[in-house]
């Protein structure tokens, strides 16, 4: 089976050049990589995962540091989930890799009600599975395929749905110190991930459980954010430049900036 069409193009080998550039700012910005490190590499046989795998294999053989990297598919027993196409694509790449199986899509699709979202709680159970298997796997980072768009979209649905001022960090210690996760994509447009996918002929496997969902938060975000940029572009480059200037004597957190203290002296 052919699992990837490589193109030579210029204008491919630009694209190329410019995410692996960004891929590597990313990883240097919030130095998500050190020599030694064992990187779990999610991979849901989406577009993303597929490029951050392959981006990773790519810095990999010329990095000046030493890494290991082992692909990881969780099988969440959907219907139709195409079994045979991960490990044909990984071993035909030589790649490390497991795939576990375990039925998050009875739970889920038992728990969460007809037409309501299910990536929340889809999400949690997999980074459950995941945090566990890094454990039996000696794993000390994991790398997830969130790109920058992703980013904005949930610092609106953060914003506008949960009353939080708070997105996707680049690099992020879980909650129990027990994991590292990393976002080598932080800096990659979605758009150009699209174009590196299919010019790349990726296996692409469909997600049958929220990809379904079609009045998703997330999908009203994205429609709203692609409109932006259509009438402005670059707005979206400067919505994450913003994560990355943060001014927080002009926010309102009390817990984050000492307000009550302003115009106190010593003596009062």
């Amino acid at each position: 089976m052919e699992t990837i069409k490589v193109r030579t193009s210029n204008n491919f080998k630009r694209l190329q050049a410019r995410l692996r550039g960004q891929m590597g700012k990313a990883i240097g910005d919030y130095q998500m990589i050190e020599n030694g490190d064992r990187i779990m590499v999610c991979l849901s046989g989406g577009k993303d995962s597929y490029t951050m795998l392959d981006l990773l294999l790519s810095l990999q053989r010329k990095a000046p540091v030493s890494f290991d990297l082992l692909a990881v598919n969780l099988d969440q027993k959907q219907p139709g989930f195409p079994q045979h196409v991960l490990p044909e694509y990984l071993e035909a790449l030589d790649v490390p890799y497991r795939i576990v199986e375990q039925d998050t899509y009875s739970t889920v699709t038992r728990i969460v009600p007809a037409g309501k979202t299910m990536c929340g709680l889809c999400s949690r159970l997999r980074r459950g599975v995941l945090y566990r298997v890094a454990a039996e796997e000696g794993i000390n980072k994991i790398a997830l395929g969130h790109h920058r768009d992703d980013i904005i979209e949930t610092l609106f649905l953060n914003m506008f749905y949960g009353g939080k001022l708070k997105a996707m960090p680049p690099k992020l210690l879980s909650d129990d110190s027990s994991n590292i996760v990393i976002r080598p994509l932080a800096y990659c447009s979605e758009a150009e991930i699209q174009k590196y996918a299919s010019a790349r002929n990726f296996p692409i496997i469909p997600c049958n459980l929220c990809g379904s969902q079609e009045n998703l938060q997330r999908l009203q975000i994205k429609q709203m954010l692609q409109t932006w940029e259509r009438e402005s572009p670059g707005r979206i480059n400067s919505l994450f430049n913003s994560l990355q200037n943060v001014t927080p004597s002009h926010l309102a957190d009390t817990e984050l900036f000492d307000f009550a203290g302003l115009g106190k002296t010593n003596s009062d």
